[in-house]
């Protein structure tokens, strides 16, 4: 008994010493910590070895819920990366309307794959108002294909930025995460860069937007949520 305890400390210590290196935990993480140490320290029962397997697997856990602040653009009129991870389709696509009001029609796209080691947290990229949300049941497949938009477990959110005009962003579950945490409400205000949910263990996000704002980013970039801009409502005004 005397041993465990003396193996939980040394856990506790080791993670209080990383502490410094580490940003921000999001609170959706204290819960799976909590499993991991406790998990880490009934691996340590059996054998020092799964023990040390079981902490290091307990320290990744606490890396993928770090919520680290982020310094958005001092711009106007701009769309900025809802979500960290690399970006995977830059195109036109039919619009998620027809999930809910039979009105789908083609817009400017952009997917970003969030991977197991991305910060999950996401932002919104634009300061509007909610008009609403959707959540569509669906399979598990990975999140980097294409129709994982399509067939995957998802929550649509519509944001009217100016009257009558919307972006979408679009929370997509993946083959490992089984879980989309999404803060908002309908008729909500929201603020640019503000935080509003996260997407457990690997996953996507695609964002959704008027054709009269040109895409700022390439296919195989790396988007900062909050502070990549990934399109400029200016330019083609100024064109």
């Amino acid at each position: 008994m005397k041993d465990n305890h003396e193996k939980l400390n040394k856990i506790l210590n080791t993670i209080d010493g990383l502490k410094k290196f580490i940003p921000p935990i999001h609170p959706a993480g204290f819960p799976f910590i909590i499993i991991f140490i406790v998990a880490a320290l009934i691996l340590s029962v059996i054998s020092d070895f799964l023990g040390w397997v079981g902490f290091i697997l307990t320290i990744w856990c606490t890396y993928f819920f770090r919520d680290p602040e982020r310094v958005k653009p001092d711009k106007n009129n701009i769309l900025l990366s809802p979500a960290d991870g690399k970006i995977l389709f830059v195109g036109k696509s039919k619009s998620p309307d027809n999930l809910s009001d039979n009105q789908s029609k083609e817009m400017q796209k952009i997917s970003i794959f969030m991977n197991v080691f991305d910060v999950h947290i996401n932002r919104i990229p634009i300061s509007g108002k909610i008009s609403w949300l959707k959540y569509v049941p669906g399979t598990f497949l990975n999140a980097s294909l294409d129709k994982s938009s399509e067939d995957n477990e998802r929550m649509i959110i519509k944001i009217e930025y100016s009257k009558n005009k919307y972006v979408y962003v679009v929370q997509i579950a993946g083959l490992i995460a089984r879980r989309i945490k999404c803060d908002l409400s309908e008729n909500q205000s929201v603020t640019i860069g503000d935080r509003f949910g996260l997407i457990r263990f690997g996953s996507r996000v695609d964002l959704y937007f008027p054709n009269d704002c040109d895409p700022l980013v390439s296919e195989g970039q790396t988007s900062i949520s909050g502070e990549t801009i990934l399109a400029d409502f200016k330019l083609l005004k100024s064109k």
